[in-house]
């Protein structure tokens, strides 16, 4: 039976493969071992062929990459759990990084990502996303693609200068609306959200390879900035695991999963988040086990996930929290009652007394029937345990077979490049029928004769006259008929 080994309490404690996508939790305080955690499984999942995506907050995932020293902190460790076979090695490693500076570019496109998350990356309120929505109503009615943010730029200045009829068609949309949709995609650029929104956008099966040895490739995204935009990295993540659910067949149960997710500092998914998110999150948590995907959630609190989520994951491992605040005292509380009991363990007490690299640890047996609670300690990963230096990246880098299909930017021809010429073939024409007058004398005649927009000189003196003339006339008629008629009354 294929598992994972994660540490040993009063014996060893797995993580079975085949309950990998019944979902998990990892939480504890700072510095108290979740990075381990992380890395223990990531490389079970690998050993055992299925890919893994996980994000790298702080740098010290990226070990995974290259091959860990032994010391005799470890060999104790290794020697005290009965870790058969332990040896040092590296894993199958991808870098991925949305401004393309530690690993591959990755990339979606407006359309993709939709206006519901766009709105969110955004900050947009519920008026302006719904001009949103109909900004990308009307780009599929018109055939116009939306692929960067050139192309929306483009999009928002078309709706505002036909503001009128697409209030009319639409619905109400407002100068002010459309006007704060714009400033807001200004400052997604300044934070590098251009380098997020292009093309060539990301390949799922990419993320989903394994290696000729058949070990699953641990994809890292590189997000020590990222985590910096918090909106940016949490719509990320979230748009990724859309993609999953929408793209993805049903499988059911498998023997393993086909890929493992992990989110780190997850609690940014929902922080903020409107309920449209968190119930669309909840749905997707919910049913993506059924497409052969697992997801596991990395915090500092357990109550920093939902209760509709956290009842949803199967397997839990539990690091040391402090219980110095009544928010701490919660916490503790939330996660001893989060296990299933175990008669010698009072979880509450052992919660605050774990050492680092100790765990509170229950995974989904036989049947998916979770295990009693276990103090455990936690196996020491076969690479090395912190961060890799930058000719380290780019050594990994170059050895990837996705350089040549990601790392240069595509620009295809696209609603900017549609719209631009629509305002140019509009203008042009506009200015051939306006100077239209060659048999007149060009500019001099335009001025002398008029053109269709504007009344020449010529025209105007030669309207005046006629003017003149007529009423002269009409006054000498006037008189003459004025006169007969009093020169009869006198008579």
């Amino acid at each position: 039976m294929d598992k994972i080994l994660i540490g040993k309490g009063e014996q060893h404690v797995h993580l079975i493969a085949r309950y990998g996508n019944r979902h998990g939790l990892i939480a504890g305080a700072t510095g108290t071992g979740k990075s381990i955690s992380l890395m223990v499984l990531a490389e079970g999942f690998s050993q055992l062929g299925v890919p893994v995506f996980m994000a790298d907050v702080k740098g010290d995932i990226s070990g995974l990459a290259m091959a860990g020293t032994t010391n005799d902190r470890i060999q104790e460790r290794v020697d005290q759990i009965g870790m058969e076979g332990y040896a040092h090695e590296a894993n199958p490693v991808l870098f991925w990084d949305l401004y393309g500076q530690s690993g591959h570019p990755v990339r979606t496109t407006i359309s993709e990502i939709g206006p519901t998350l766009l709105g969110r990356m955004l900050e947009l309120n519920d008026t302006q996303t719904g001009i949103l929505e109909i900004a990308f109503k009307l780009a599929d009615d018109q055939g116009l693609l939306l692929l960067d943010l050139d192309d929306l730029r483009a999009l928002l200045g078309f709706v505002a200068e036909k503001r009128k009829e697409i209030s009319t068609r639409y619905g109400l949309v407002s100068t002010q609306s459309v006007a704060a949709i714009q400033r807001a995609v200004l400052s997604l650029e300044r934070e590098g959200g251009d380098a997020f929104l292009g093309e060539p956008a990301l390949e799922l099966d990419d993320l989903m390879r394994t290696d000729l040895s058949g070990r699953g490739i641990i994809n890292i995204l590189v997000a020590n900035q990222l985590i910096l935009k918090p909106r940016l990295y949490s719509s990320f993540l979230l748009w990724l695991l859309s993609e999953l659910f929408e793209n993805l067949p049903e499988v059911g149960d498998l023997d393993k999963p086909k890929l493992v997710f992990f989110f780190d500092e997850s609690h940014l998914l929902f922080d903020d988040a409107p309920p449209v998110l968190r119930q669309r999150m909840e749905q997707l948590v919910r049913i993506i086990r059924s497409k052969g995907v697992g997801v596991y959630f990395c915090s500092q609190f357990p109550d920093d996930i939902p209760n509709d989520i956290l009842g949803q994951l199967g397997n839990r491992i539990q690091h040391a929290l402090r219980a110095f605040t009544p928010r701490d005292q919660k916490a503790v509380r939330t996660a001893a009652e989060t296990f299933v009991a175990n008669p010698r363990l009072n979880v509450a007490d052992v919660i605050s007394q774990l050492s680092v690299g100790e765990a509170l640890v229950s995974t989904l047996q036989e049947k998916g029937v979770p295990m009693p609670v276990e103090r455990t300690l936690i196996c020491p990963p076969r690479c090395r345990m912190g961060a890799i230096t930058s000719d380290e990246y780019a050594l990994v880098r170059s050895r990837s077979p996705l350089g040549s299909k990601y790392d240069t930017p595509i620009n295809r021809d696209s609603a900017y490049e549609v719209l631009g010429r629509r305002t140019v073939e509009k203008d042009g024409a506009e200015h051939t029928e306006h100077e239209k007058t060659p048999e007149r004398g060009g500019m001099l005649g335009g001025l002398l004769w008029g053109t269709k927009g504007r009344q020449g000189m010529v025209e105007t003196m030669v309207k005046q006259t006629a003017r003149t003339i007529g009423s002269q006339i009409g006054r000498k008629i006037m008189r003459g008929l004025l006169g007969g008629i009093l020169g009869k009354s006198r008579r």
